[in-house]
């Protein structure tokens, strides 16, 4: 009889999430999907042959390098945000941002290298996935910078401590999908370029 009590209680309660977190995380599902749809396309147009080879940018590394820190900056953030030490917290999300923007400023070069290496928009295929996919990644991360500078804002307003972190949460939660996706595009590059 004690189990199946106990087996009532747990079927009872709800499965509960913030709206707004669900609502990102269906949009970063989106945004997979687009890069899977994406990926995919590269692949079978690469194989149909008249693909334009090239050395990526070696700014990718940097750029790369960029994101792993921001995560980093932004995870340090989050923790010192749980134990209200707010400094930290305003140091980290300040270091997120300025991070975030060095990023957009490393694609930026990374695309007046292609130019420099006559790879354009228009033309070969291969060079078209390329600004496609850094183009619309720069987009998200637009929105992922924009997101983070409110959340700092947030931090000097005393908005965001250990009982108020649902913001601080999702910011880190896309800011970390972002680096990830840049990850594995930098790596899809690599090994199909």
């Amino acid at each position: 009889m004690e189990k199946e009590l106990k087996y009532i209680n747990i079927v009872e309660q709800p499965i509960s999430m913030h709206p707004k977190k669900f609502a990102l995380w269906l949009f970063m599902v989106t945004v997979v999907m687009i890069f899977a749809a994406l990926t995919s396309a590269y692949i079978v147009r690469q194989a149909e042959g008249n693909w334009l080879e090239y050395e990526l940018p070696e700014i990718f590394w940097i750029t790369s390098g960029i994101v792993v820190l921001s995560s980093i900056s932004l995870q340090w953030s989050y923790f010192s945000a749980k134990k209200d030490n707010f400094i930290a917290l305003r140091v980290g999300m300040l270091t997120t941002v300025i991070l975030g923007i060095a990023f957009l400023v490393g694609q930026w070069y990374s695309w007046v290298a292609l130019v420099d290496r006559d790879v354009f928009f228009v033309g070969n295929p291969a060079g078209s996935f390329l600004y496609v996919f850094t183009g619309l990644h720069a987009v998200h991360l637009i929105s992922g910078v924009i997101f983070l500078i409110i959340v700092l804002i947030s931090t000097f307003r005393l908005k965001v401590h250990s009982k108020a972190l649902n913001t601080m949460e999702m910011a880190t939660t896309y800011w970390h999908f972002l680096g990830g996706l840049w990850l594995y595009l930098f790596m899809f590059l690599l090994l199909n370029h």
